[in-house]
């Protein structure tokens, strides 16, 4: 099996994700959306596996699409290097999430440099259980992403996993990582861990930032009065 979709060009600022195999993504802590209630923008620290600082993503959405459009809402994540410098722009158009509304599925775009697709993912239509397609900037499909049926993280992580096109071998998981009782009770901030082939395809590391970030808004976005900690999907 070759999962390994390598591109002989990589992005500028995607030089750095040649060399690790994993990423860790905490998304910060907000003082008025913990104190007023209101949905902020949300804003995550990208790091490697020992916790050293990537890159930084800031989501760019209006105070109406935060608040009432809640973890739907369309938006563009800028995710910027140490140097401040935009390197992944994604873009998430305001869409449906219901599996019993296979007609306008959720999807997201990276894009590197900002304004040029290097990849996509879309969810793909299943009854019982989130599952999604990534497809490189030719849109030909390469790799699935398939999450648990109950989403139940009490006490553990919750493992999308990364698989290849037949969907016979695991090759990666997106997973969610239990934050502790309060943090998970109280707020809606989350972290997260992305592990992947060390040789596979740069931008596709990439488009796996964007696959984490739509599965976070879908699953576990909710606001802190009504967060579910169990889900049928």
């Amino acid at each position: 099996m070759n999962i390994n979709t390598i591109s002989h060009e990589v992005p500028s600022g995607l030089e750095y994700l040649l060399q690790i195999d994993h990423i860790l993504i905490h998304q910060q802590f907000e003082f008025v959306e913990a104190i007023l209630g209101f949905e902020t923008a949300n804003q995550y620290k990208i790091s490697d596996q020992v916790g050293q600082k990537v890159y930084y993503a800031v989501e760019d959405s209006n105070f109406l699409a935060r608040n009432c459009c809640g973890d739907a809402r369309a938006f563009s994540m800028r995710i910027l290097n140490n140097s401040g410098h935009e390197v992944i722009t994604l873009q998430r158009p305001l869409r449906c999430d219901s599996c019993f509304c296979p007609c306008c599925l959720q999807k997201i775009e990276v894009q590197a440099p900002p304004g040029m697709p290097i990849g996509y993912v879309i969810q793909t239509w299943h009854p019982f259980r989130p599952k999604f397609t990534v497809q490189n900037e030719e849109k030909q499909d390469v790799l699935k992403i398939i999450g648990p049926i109950i989403m139940c993280n009490i006490g553990g992580n919750i493992d999308f996993e990364i698989k290849s096109l037949d969907e016979a071998f695991v090759v990666g998981r997106i997973s969610k990582h239990w934050s502790g009782f309060l943090k998970e009770m109280l707020t809606d901030v989350d972290s997260f861990g992305i592990q992947f082939p060390l040789d596979l395809d740069v931008k596709i590391k990439a488009v796996m930032l964007g696959a984490c970030f739509l599965i976070d808004f879908m699953f576990f976005e909710s606001s802190r009065s009504h967060r579910p900690k169990i889900r049928l999907w």
